[in-house]
């Protein structure tokens, strides 16, 4: 039977996974990523047809681990966010221009981060992307963790990362347990082409049903993050592509002109899931492994790359010492390190998709009047335009724009 050895071993080649096994990789980090998913079949446009908002703090980690030039061409520039509260007159407007010559973030498409992190990872001698293959088992002992692979094989590390999901099966044979619920919304994705320029604004209205993102792509599109109630997304999705684009223009409006579907268009159940520890004996859980929240802000991946940088500057800092990268110290530091700020968003995006997700009168008031009143002070903005960047807590040193 055969058997390799590495130092990590990262469970799960989707966008968590491979940014990761990179960030490792690059800095000299024997690593090991395992997906079930061929790699040509991610890249497929029928696969994964979302868009990702990457922030700023998010778009310096990927600089930094060499995949950034990869994507820069067909990143779009967030330069101001517009949140409104259906059709009311007052809004929230952030401008980055307030905070100096840094877009707020970028729209990137799923598959353009696919195809970078694929040829970036087979570009690192360091890094073995496995795929597609199963995790069929993992044992974690007191020296070592090995992984039994689906074509019999085993592989041995240090530290195993769990980066296999929302149901990740690492988590749960680890008896790790989460606290977690399922929001009665469906996210509704697609993208559309329209008339007028959107200028690199990204328009976020808070409807009845939950928020209708509208977030600005390269070539005068746009990507649509609809939240709608669960019960009748199925009737959404199964209308003809007239009745879909009558629908979906009741809720975008006329404001960047004639707007037209193009490609297909997926749903998915939302949800917010979050592990009560991310770490057992020789394993740590990273991105939606330890956490899942409602997509109202766009951040869950960029809370994943946070975590990212984090695990990688441990881990990366442990071996210059000559460290084993799993002890007890470097996942109690990296659980420390990022359960604060996951928590926090959670909670911030779950209160945010309650206050804003109803029509109660006296409610849509006082938050109509919440958002112009944080629109008038400019201190206030500025911090939660840093937030929305992802630049403010402990900051690992990628996130800086430092180097690993």
């Amino acid at each position: 039977m055969e058997r390799q050895r590495v130092e990590l071993i990262i469970v799960g080649g989707g966008l968590a996974g491979l940014t990761l096994g990179i960030a490792c990789a690059a800095a000299g980090i024997e690593v090991a990523v395992i997906d079930r998913e061929a790699p040509d079949d991610m890249l497929a446009e029928p696969f994964d047809g979302r868009t990702t908002a990457i922030a700023h703090g998010s778009k310096q980690v990927l600089d930094g681990i060499g995949l950034w030039p990869l994507v820069a061409s067909e990143a779009e520039p967030i330069l101001e966010i517009r949140v409104a509260d259906g059709e009311s007159p007052l809004f929230l407007h952030y401008d980055h221009r307030d905070l100096g010559d840094a877009p707020l973030g970028y729209i990137v498409e799923n598959r353009v981060l696919r195809r970078a992190l694929i040829e970036r990872a087979r570009a690192l001698p360091s890094l073995r992307h496995l795929a597609p293959l199963t995790v069929e088992q993992v044992e974690r002992g007191a020296a070592a963790a090995t992984a039994l692979l689906g074509d019999g094989s085993r592989i041995k590390g240090e530290l195993v990362a769990a980066c296999d999901g929302k149901h990740s099966p690492l988590r749960r044979a680890a008896g790790i347990r989460t606290i977690d619920w399922d929001y009665p919304q469906t996210g509704i994705v697609c993208t559309v082409r329209h008339a007028l320029p959107h200028r690199g604004v990204a328009v976020e209205h808070f409807l009845p049903a939950g928020p209708f993102a509208i977030l600005p792509m390269t070539g005068q599109r746009s990507s649509i993050v609809w939240t709608e109630r669960a019960e009748l997304a199925p009737e959404i999705m199964a209308l003809d592509e007239s009745g879909f684009a009558a629908e979906l223009g009741r809720r975008f409006g006329d404001f960047l002109g004639a707007v037209e579907v193009t490609g297909p268009r997926w749903s998915y159940p939302l949800a917010l899931l979050h592990a009560e520890h991310y770490t057992a004996p020789r394993l740590a859980l990273v991105g939606d492994a330890a956490h899942v929240i409602h997509p109202i802000a766009g951040q869950g991946l960029n809370l994943g790359i946070r975590d990212i940088a984090a695990l990688a500057e441990l881990v990366v800092d442990a071996r210059r010492l000559g460290l084993d990268i799993a002890t007890p110290e470097v996942l109690l530091r990296y659980e420390r390190r990022r359960r604060f700020d996951n928590l926090t968003l959670a909670a911030v995006t779950d209160g945010l998709n309650r206050l804003f997700s109803n029509a109660v009168p006296p409610v849509r008031l006082a938050r109509d009047l919440g958002l112009a009143v944080i629109d008038l002070l400019p201190p206030v903005k500025r911090l939660l335009m840093r937030h929305a960047m992802g630049m403010v807590g402990d900051l690992p040193r990628l996130v800086r724009g430092e180097p690993l």
